[in-house]
């Protein structure tokens, strides 16, 4: 009797713990989420709540009336079109430079490990203060882009490089060289490789990268200020769109079109994770 119900009592306990463990929290873990959730909702969910109220309380009619206004209409378009071409080419080129840091050996890799953080570190005035100097009417190369559109892609371009860098770099660091090795073993070419074994295991960083080099281009100012010129229907972006409105004092306004570039991000950031778990599933 005894052999049967000691096995029986260890497996209800066992569920309770199993059960516990899935569900409860223990009391430090208890204060720790709720100190995150605080320090979260302080941070960031309560602003953005104000910026919807905001945004509220003009009604559907003047939130209407500031999207379809043919400037600020004309702001969006390029500030959203701009970020996702700087973010393919990120995509891109991040990937490549982080390849080169991670698996080639050269001299003067120590000092561009250094250089690709410069934009993290550089004020963003002085960011385009730099870009003014080298792309500017006084340019040392011969290249003018001062009052196009190009310069808003160079300016967003330099403020998000790093991003994808910086993500893709250390899971690329971490791959296991004999999957690669057993893979050529085999056959495989090196484009297969690449394809089959490499970038499988990188997307879900390089997604990462992405959705964090879009959402800092759509909200950069201070690097395009400057060079950009701020002219309306070229090269106003968004940021300086709100920055007129509140200007003015039509905060409602100013809350409508960052409501809408907080929906565009939240849009890009979900599909991408959509298609890193549909990728993640097929691998």
């Amino acid at each position: 009797m005894v052999e049967t119900v000691a096995p029986s009592q260890a497996a209800r306990r066992h569920r309770r713990i199993r059960s516990g463990g899935a569900t409860g929290l223990s009391a430090s873990s208890g204060i720790g989420l709720g100190v995150a959730v605080i320090w979260f909702s302080v941070l960031a969910l309560i602003p953005l709540i104000a910026v919807l109220v905001e945004t509220s309380t003009g009604g559907w009619s003047a939130f209407w009336a500031t999207l379809t206004d043919v400037q600020t209409a004309a702001a969006i378009r390029l500030t959203i079109t701009q970020a996702l071409l700087v973010t393919g080419v990120n995509v891109v080129m991040g990937t490549l430079i982080a390849w080169v840091l991670v698996r080639d050996h050269f001299f003067g890799k120590r000092a561009l490990e250094v250089i690709i953080d410069i934009p993290f570190a550089l004020p963003t005035i002085v960011a385009g203060l730099v870009l003014l100097s080298l792309y500017g009417p006084r340019s040392p190369v011969g290249v003018n882009v001062a009052n196009t559109r190009a310069a808003v892609f160079m300016a967003f371009l330099f403020v998000t490089l790093p991003f994808v860098v910086r993500t893709v770099q250390p899971v690329l660091a971490e791959l296991d060289r004999d999957v690669e090795e057993a893979a050529a073993s085999l056959g495989a070419s090196r484009p297969v490789i690449f394809r089959r074994v490499i970038l499988p295991a990188l997307f879900p960083a390089i997604c990462a990268g992405a959705a964090l080099s879009f959402a800092r281009a759509i909200s950069e100012y201070g690097s395009l200020v400057l060079l950009s010129g701020n002219l309306p229907l070229r090269t106003e972006v968004t940021s300086v769109r709100i920055l007129t409105y509140l200007e003015n004092g039509n905060t409602a306004s100013a809350a409508a079109v960052a409501t809408v570039l907080l929906g565009v991000s939240l849009l890009v950031i979900v599909a991408l994770d959509l298609v890193q778990r549909r990728v993640a599933r097929r691998g």
